[in-house]
């Protein structure tokens, strides 16, 4: 989202960290760990929140090109949906409507290591009410509250076979990514540019040395992520396997 966007109204100028900031970050967390406590109660609970979450993240998306329409903002560089939170709302999507495990370990990958930034370091001008933060913010954190809740109210989890697929889709990603951006001259997955606002970005190299270091954190960040898991497996049920394959979907 370009960050060079203006709007006229009576809005105060976004604060990193400010007021509204800190507590978009803080309900992301305690809303869906909240809807654990409901959603395992029974099943049609469960289906209820998770059928929530797929009206909220698609009332979003709706409204994020609606928003962008009405302000003249829609353009080849943000009209497709070849950014990775673009991805990982899909991916999500097919997790909460089927619970499907494969669906699941891309949406959490992708989530807790790259929506995650875009909530901590938002490219957005002006704070809440303007309309831009409110449905930027509320469609980044419907993505990560709902793989919140998959992990904790329906038990989806990673293993260790979902590694290397991670690992490939991920990879796959960046090439039509950079496909994209070759052919229409975009700048999807900052493959081109680092992002106009204060990002990790800034703390690697430059454009474009900085690709290579991004790959490398991102294979880490795969290994990271299923940290939690072996460790449960590990130092919760020692007398079983270190984890269980999980089933094709």
């Amino acid at each position: 989202m370009p960050s060079d966007f203006e709007v006229t109204g009576p809005y105060e100028k976004f604060v990193l960290f400010g007021t509204a900031h800190l507590i978009t970050i803080v309900l992301t967390i305690l809303v869906p760990l909240g809807l654990v406590f409901l959603g395992r109660r029974s099943a049609r609970a469960d289906a209820i929140i998770r059928w929530g979450f797929v009206v909220l993240i698609l009332g979003g998306w709706i409204s994020w090109y609606a928003l962008f329409i009405a302000r003249g903002w829609l353009g080849i560089g943000n009209i497709l949906p070849v950014n990775l939170c673009d991805w990982a709302m899909i991916a999500l999507l097919i997790a909460l409507i089927r619970k499907s495990p494969r669906a699941y370990e891309l949406a959490y990958a992708w989530a807790i290591a790259g929506t995650v930034q875009g909530i901590v370091t938002p490219d957005v001008n002006y704070s809440f009410p303007e309309p831009q933060f409110i449905i930027f913010m509320l469609t980044h954190a419907d993505i990560v509250a709902g793989v919140l809740y998959l992990t904790f109210g329906t038990r989806l989890r990673q293993t260790p076979d979902s590694i290397p697929r991670v690992i490939a889709w991920t990879l796959g990603y960046g090439v039509v990514a950079g496909l994209t951006d070759w052919i229409l001259g975009t700048n999807y997955g900052f493959l081109r540019a680092k992002p106009t606002h204060a990002t990790l970005y800034d703390l690697l190299s430059p454009w474009p040395y900085y690709l290579l270091e991004v790959v490398a954190i991102g294979i880490a960040a795969v290994f990271l992520l299923y940290l939690p898991f072996y460790l449960l497996d590990r130092f919760s049920r020692p007398d079983r396997p270190a984890a269980v394959t999980s089933p094709t979907s």
